[in-house]
């Protein structure tokens, strides 16, 4: 699939976001990277996102007091034509529109150089102003970019709390399908994997948020959150065989790693599961901002979910063929086990003086048995009360 260009406004630029995090967190082109920054703040004259930058990260980026003024020069300018713009609509009643778009460019060219609270404020002034469901939809989603930008998540929530009221009172199939790429990643973001592959896997083939991320990494957050939550059936359907992902990974040769330990873990190769498991932990998740806090847990829980379904074919199984079967030692892998078996994570035991991992599925057959009765229990009141409904109705019409 070729990116959609949605006709948003890439701002503020999440690229830059991401540059930042590289840096922070040593990556080997971290000069590259500053001089990228540094080269994209002096183009826009991003006066307010410099000094946020020598303020909270001085020992990456030294200020420049010449450089800044500079910046600050240009913004001041801008930003006084833009305000007497909106003075002028204010003072002379024009029309609503005029003042509503004289605010919007204020509150755009705050959010362009990255002026946080210049461009919520105004933003909360729009939002006052009587618009659209649409416009404000968009002014939510805009507020909501821009606390991503800041990897406030918290802020976020609250911003697409918000989105989602708006959304129930008329927003357009475009603003919905919007709504569910940011509510995905933001599910993401906070680990909750479920619920972000439900939305991450639906947004692909609808997307259209080029101005919050790319089209690869939303590829890339709907396999994650796939292959961690999906069970075999729908692993296969909507990740293995989506026509999305099989278009874009001929282009997008980053994903390589994860497509390859997605398919190793459903095609049961488990032989070069760990090299791709290990690839895909330097190579994707610890080079994300949104993933490198969960890496560890995304390592964890797919040895896990490996071994699970390895041990769910057998009754018992020796160490030394498991082991074989990952192509790890049996000593890492008695460790590994050893993780899991107490908080139930695996059902089974390692009996180690003959080397054997039995184990002890619960007795699916019972407890479905169980469930049937309960069901029926249930279904049997509700005719039951519908019967005696039904001869209190006769009874009456008789009378």
């Amino acid at each position: 699939m070729a990116e959609f260009e949605s006709d948003v406004l890439k701002i503020p630029d999440y690229t830059l976001s991401e540059k930042q995090f590289l840096i922070v967190h040593g990556h080997n082109e971290s000069e590259k990277l500053k001089s990228e920054i540094l080269a994209s703040i002096k183009e826009n004259s991003m006066a307010p996102y410099y000094k946020y930058l020598t303020s909270e990260l001085p020992q990456h980026f030294k200020f420049d007091e010449a450089f800044y003024q500079q910046m600050v020069d240009v913004n001041e300018e801008n930003i006084k034509a833009l305000k007497k713009d909106v003075q002028e609509a204010e003072s002379e009643e024009e029309t609503e529109i005029d003042l509503v778009a004289s605010y919007t460019k204020l509150a755009e060219y705050y959010t362009e150089i990255i002026d946080r609270q210049n461009a919520t404020a105004t933003y909360n002034k729009l939002l006052e102003l009587s618009q659209s469901t649409g416009s404000k939809i968009d002014i939510l989603l805009t507020l909501a970019r821009l606390e991503f930008f800041f990897d406030d998540l918290n802020a976020v929530s609250k911003k697409l709390d918000e989105v989602e009221t708006w959304i129930e009172k008329g927003g357009d199939w475009e603003r919905r399908n919007r709504t569910k790429t940011y509510r995905g990643i933001y599910h993401l973001a906070t680990r909750n994997f479920g619920e972000a592959a439900k939305l991450l896997i639906d947004s692909l083939a609808t997307f259209t948020s080029t101005e919050l991320c790319s089209y690869e990494q939303i590829a890339q957050y709907a396999i994650i959150s796939g292959v961690l939550s999906l069970d075999r059936v729908d692993l296969k359907s909507k990740i293995v065989d989506s026509p999305e992902i099989l278009s874009i990974y001929s282009s997008a040769k980053q994903l390589e790693p994860l497509v390859s330990l997605t398919n190793s873990l459903y095609t049961c190769q488990y032989n070069c599961f760990f090299q791709y498991l290990l690839e895909t932990y330097d190579e994707l998740l610890l080079t994300n901002k949104f993933l490198r806090v969960h890496a560890n847990y995304f390592m964890r829980e797919m040895r896990c979910k490996a071994y699970a379904q390895l041990l769910e074919s057998y009754k018992s199984l020796s160490l030394k063929s498991m082991a074989r079967n990952f192509n790890v030692s049996e000593e890492f892998l008695d460790a590994d086990l050893c993780r899991f078996i107490p908080n139930n994570k695996l059902n089974c035991y390692i009996d180690k003086v003959n080397g054997i991992i039995e184990t002890n599925r619960p007795d699916n057959k019972n407890s479905q048995y169980h469930q049937l009765i309960k069901q029926g229990d249930g279904l049997l009141t509700k005719l039951q009360k519908y019967g005696a409904a039904v001869k209190l109705s006769g009874a009456e019409r008789v009378a």
